[in-house]
């Protein structure tokens, strides 16, 4: 089991929650929800990397939504590429993993501890990317394997 901090991220059409893990890899907990930027805007990208750099995190945990057919989905397509861009942006490794019904655990989870969904949709995300990122700890674990599909950071022309 690799040793230090992940970022864990699920990516929304309005909000991107981010969890982290401790340093050991054994525990995930939520950080905050993030505004998704506009088109074109990199605020939401910004932001996570000064949170995995506050954090001195190794690499980022981004959800695959897919249908659950195992079909890819426009909400696949739009995590794809805010995971490369994120990539590609943040010089940190990026993981892609399967996130089908994590955002369906974390509602169930909210209601069962009394709170309702509406009042709690930021929250969701946050647990949303509590659940995916502690998943991908306990593949890990298991399988003595990095989950997911790895994503390399790109390095600009001129970079070393």
């Amino acid at each position: 089991m690799r040793t230090g901090v992940r970022i864990g991220i699920d990516v929304g059409k309005a909000r991107i929650g981010v969890a982290r893990t401790d340093l050991h890899g054994m525990l995930a907990t939520p950080v905050e929800t993030v505004a998704r930027s506009a088109e074109g805007a990199t605020a939401d990208l910004e932001r996570i990397r000064a949170i995995a750099a506050e954090l001195d995190a190794f690499e980022y945990v981004v959800g695959l939504p897919l249908a659950m057919s195992g079909g890819e989905t426009a909400s696949t397509a739009d995590a794809r590429d805010f995971a490369e861009r994120l990539a590609a942006s943040g010089g940190l490794p990026v993981r892609m993993i399967d996130e089908r019904l994590t955002t369906v655990s974390a509602q169930s989870a909210l209601h069962k501890s009394g709170r309702n969904t509406r009042s709690s949709r930021p929250v969701i995300d946050q647990v949303a990317a509590v659940i995916l990122v502690q998943h991908a700890l306990d593949s890990e674990r298991a399988s003595g394997r990095p989950p997911g599909t790895l994503i390399e950071p790109t390095r600009g022309i001129g970079s070393d």
